[in-house]
């Protein structure tokens, strides 16, 4: 006897979607202790529509403290193919304003702003391609967007995922990253603690990376894509180590908002002459006046227009804009852009 399956008629003119160059608030739905220091926090838009994103991506958070407008940019910790709403994971940092503020006052019910999703931080499409994922400490966040990617897409997959953290107990993710593991055929995990205290029993290896537990954890690194994100010595050791053990610098991604915010003004030549330029934001509606002695974003802060920022000095490309017409200067930093400033035509 045969069965018919009626699966309901989807319309997707239901479904209407967040955009990015418009909407701006997001109320959060649910806060969830992952650790004794880490926290996850979902947010749904206000007006329910859906949240298209990328595994990998970030949103930048808006906070007033004190009189002042802070922002910082927080991955996606949650999977694209759930739209309707997203979380970011956030480790309470000493002496970091908006990680304690969102660890002590953020509750379901409360409006945030928020500008996003933004980043490139995106795996690379590609039928037969092999991953290598490294992640360290709160760096697991984007990684962990494209592991419940790929678990819920259930389709095959060829990914290494090496997890380094302080100790067993600061895991984030630490069961369902088992769980995950246990069913998706393909994809191997390992957690490298760096330290065994408060472990009675630790099955694996520990310590940090190294380019013999790569050699040994991961034969074939030459021949994989590797997505790395953590702290800066975290990665500037895993840049190092698979650059020795052949991986080409175009099959190396990372992600990074580690950055000081510094004076950029600072770094522009005492040659240039000091005029004003007009700076119209067509997709705003909104002219502001920049002097050459200025960047665009800080001129823009001061005149009340948003533009998503986080580093304030280039270091995380949040600020990146298209130039339409007239002439800038831009200084690299860091591989991305900086010091960006109005020039006369040349």
């Amino acid at each position: 006897m045969g069965i018919n399956i009626t699966r309901p008629a989807h319309d997707a003119r239901t479904v209407e979607y967040w955009d990015p160059q418009v909407d701006n608030e997001l109320v959060c739905i649910d806060v969830h202790a992952e650790t004794h220091d880490v926290k996850t926090f979902t947010f749904a838009a206000c007006d329910g529509k859906h949240v298209r994103f990328s595994a990998g991506q970030y949103f930048a958070f808006e906070t007033d403290l004190e009189g002042e407008t802070e922002t910082r940019c927080y991955s996606i910790s949650s999977s694209p193919l759930r739209t309707n709403a997203f979380s970011i994971t956030v480790k309470r940092v000493a002496g970091g304003r908006i990680s304690n503020w969102l660890h002590d006052n953020l509750i379901p019910g409360t409006i945030v702003r928020t500008n996003g999703p933004l980043g490139q931080f995106i795996r690379p499409a590609g039928k037969d391609r092999k991953f290598l994922f490294l992640s360290g400490g709160s760096g697991i966040t984007p990684v962990m967007s494209m592991v419940r990617e790929l678990a819920d897409a259930t389709t095959p997959v060829d990914v290494v995922f090496l997890h380094a953290a302080r100790t067993p107990a600061d895991f984030v993710f630490r069961s369902e990253l088992t769980n995950i593991a246990n069913r998706l055929k393909g994809l191997r995990l390992y957690l490298l603690p760096e330290d065994l205290s408060g472990e009675q029993s630790w099955p694996g290896l520990s310590g940090r990376i190294s380019k013999e537990l790569l050699q040994l954890t991961v034969p074939d690194i030459a021949a994989r894509t590797v997505m790395c994100c953590g702290p800066a010595p975290f990665m500037a050791a895993a840049r190092k180590i698979t650059a020795q053990l052949g991986v080409p610098p175009e099959r190396y991604i990372e992600e990074s908002f580690d950055a000081v915010v510094e004076d950029v003004r600072a770094t522009l030549p005492d040659t240039v002459e000091d005029k004003v330029f007009k700076v119209a934001f067509s997709k705003q509606g909104k002219s502001i006046q920049v002097s050459t002695q200025q960047t665009v974003l800080s001129a823009a802060k001061k005149s009340g227009v948003r533009i998503p920022s986080s580093c304030s000095n280039g270091l995380c490309g949040t600020c990146k804009s298209k130039l339409t017409s007239g002439f800038v200067d831009m200084k690299p930093n860091g591989g991305k852009v900086s010091s960006c400033r109005v020039v006369p035509n040349r």
